[in-house]
């Protein structure tokens, strides 16, 4: 089974930036794709950032298009998410979770990163920004 563990949250200040990783127990044909999410106090889970494993390709949310970057290195089994101009409405559990091809194609058609699609996942990591 699939275990994915996030690393490299904390306290930052507004403006400040932190990167998060993904370790995964395996990388294989069945999990395609490695999103991000994120779950602030009182409010429902949201999608971040998605990465293909296969081709690197991306998917960001708009709220933080611009200023974070997703990439893999898949020699390391690692999924990095490089996070800039952090805002105080970044903060919250990041999770990183795992989805099968059909996860990454539903994503590209409807341009929606659907956590339900996700079957894998971490346990999360804090990130708070606050001055």
């Amino acid at each position: 089974q699939l275990q994915l563990v996030e690393s490299g949250g904390g306290l930052v200040q507004p403006g400040g930036s932190l990167k998060l990783s993904c370790a995964a127990s395996e990388f294989n044909p069945d999990w395609h794709a490695i999103g991000w999410f994120r779950q602030a106090p009182g409010r429902e889970r949201e999608a971040v950032s998605c990465i293909s494993i296969n081709d690197g390709n991306t998917y960001y949310a708009d709220s933080v298009k611009g200023r974070f970057t997703i990439s893999r290195d898949n020699a390391e089994k690692t999924v990095s998410m490089q996070m800039n101009s952090l805002k105080p409405e970044d903060a919250g559990v990041y999770y990183c979770a795992a989805g099968p091809l059909a996860t990454w194609i539903n994503t590209i058609m409807t341009g929606i990163l659907d956590l339900n699609s996700f079957d894998a996942w971490g346990r999360g990591i804090l990130v708070t920004v606050s001055s």
